[in-house]
């Protein structure tokens, strides 16, 4: 009995992880699927595909951000004199 405590508490902690780095109910899905089945190799190519995902979102809002902060930078040097 306390073994399938620990498990399912386990489990909501992963669960918990899961939906915490974004991944979508096919993902999580998939994830149970293939640690139920052992398949660790695949599971840890699901895992790195959402990685990838998240690098590439990080990346594009960065380069969002990159292009405020010039914008600001512009602005401010523009009007450096005059109160703002």
């Amino acid at each position: 009995m306390i073994n399938n405590e620990i498990m399912t508490d386990d489990k909501n902690k992963i669960l918990q992880n899961l939906k915490d780095a974004d991944c979508d109910k096919e993902i999580i899905i998939q994830f149970f699927q293939l640690a139920e089945n052992n398949r660790i190799y695949e599971l840890l190519k699901l895992l790195s595909a959402q990685r990838k995902t998240l690098v590439n979102r990080l990346h594009t809002n960065q380069r969002q951000i990159d292009c405020l902060d010039y914008l600001i930078y512009k602005i401010e040097q523009e009007h450096k004199d005059a109160d703002i």
